[in-house]
């Protein structure tokens, strides 16, 4: 990602052209200027993390470019953010994973009420880690081993003999997929789910490594804890002994759960716009646009490392997004082009 340090022009702000008042004399042939298609529009996005406001902001500065207002954004819990799109309460979310929020989808109307649009962010991964001076001493590769007492208790932090985990908080999805592994497995006799506040945790588990004891961990990218644990140094992902996921993922083969040889037990994923099915219906620009935007899963890792550093408040994330924005001027001003002409179309 390059540096975010640059401002967004005047330019970008009117999607790099120009309206003229209808007021003003000088439109040419005297007659009005078209309206933008989104005038008239309030548009209310979800997202369930402050790491996930920044895809949300850069949505946020397009759809003002092509003239919607942008009301209040909810940070909600993902199966209620979900329900709400369905219900009409909020209009999108750049927050809805394809294989982990499935159930969250279908539970809520799926493509009856709502559309899944374009991905926004590829190639996410989500899966088990440990540190590396603890794997390569003990020869740890797969998660399994932790059947053994002995490995366990490595892991272990509060003197229970079991192996402590970072798991994953309730709602979100990933702690369905951890329950069911760890029956799957045969892992819920020397394993203990941790849940809580996940950042909450991770910062304990990040505090434990740098004082030199063994961590086991749940996280996913793209997040900042892995610019702070780096893979392939720092830690390393484990294996699963074979892939199985809840029913409710549907069928998903070991192809798909397997990235650079390691089986990581969860389906490579992607994040897509999901909105509502009236709204997309009523607002073809916005649609376009939702199924055009794309954001390089680097950037938005380096965008969350500097939340993490401090810069986390709704007017940094907000500067993040222009920043990216202004750093990809000319792909995002396509995006924009070509959704104020489906706009355009539909109107006329």
């Amino acid at each position: 990602m390059a540096a975010l340090g640059a401002v967004l022009t005047t330019a970008a702000a009117c999607g790099g052209g120009t309206t003229t008042d209808a007021t003003d004399p000088a439109a040419e042939g005297g007659e009005a200027a078209e309206a933008l298609p989104g005038e008239g529009v309030t548009v209310t996005a979800g997202y369930a993390l402050l790491e996930e406001l920044f895809q949300t902001e850069i949505v946020n500065v397009g759809l003002e470019q092509l003239g919607y207002e942008i009301g209040d954004g909810k940070e909600l819990e993902y199966a209620t953010m979900h329900v709400d799109i369905g219900n009409g309460g909020i209009d999108y979310t750049a927050s809805h994973w394809e294989q982990l929020h499935e159930d969250f989808y279908q539970e809520s109307g799926g493509e009856g009420t709502m559309v899944r649009e374009g991905v926004i962010v590829a190639d996410v991964l989500q899966g088990y880690m440990i540190d590396t001076a603890t794997a390569e001493e003990y020869g740890i590769t797969s998660l399994e081993q932790l059947q053994d007492p002995e490995i366990a208790a490595l892991f272990d932090t509060d003197g229970d003999g079991r192996a402590n985990l970072t798991g994953c908080n309730p709602g979100w999805g990933c702690e369905l997929v951890i329950e069911h592994q760890l029956d799957e497995y045969g892992l819920r006799d020397t394993v203990q789910h941790e849940q809580g506040q996940y950042f909450a945790l991770i910062a304990d588990t990040i505090t434990r490594f740098n004082q030199g004891e063994p961590i086991l961990y749940y996280t996913w990218t793209p997040l900042w804890v892995s610019g702070v644990l780096t893979t392939g140094e720092d830690v390393q992902w484990l294996n699963v002994p074979y892939t199985s996921l809840p029913e409710a993922q549907g069928e998903v083969a070991e192809e798909d759960t397997t990235v650079d040889g390691t089986n990581l037990g969860f389906a490579l994923d992607q994040i897509l716009i999901v909105s509502n099915r009236e709204f997309a219906e009523a607002n073809p620009a916005a649609a376009t646009f939702f199924d055009l935007v794309q954001i390089p899963i680097n950037d938005v890792s380096a965008q969350n490392q500097l939340i993490q550093d401090g810069e986390d408040s709704p007017e940094d994330v907000r500067r993040h997004a222009e920043e990216w924005i202004a750093e990809n001027q000319e792909q995002f001003d396509s995006w924009i082009q070509e959704a104020m002409e489906a706009g355009m179309q539909a109107s006329s």
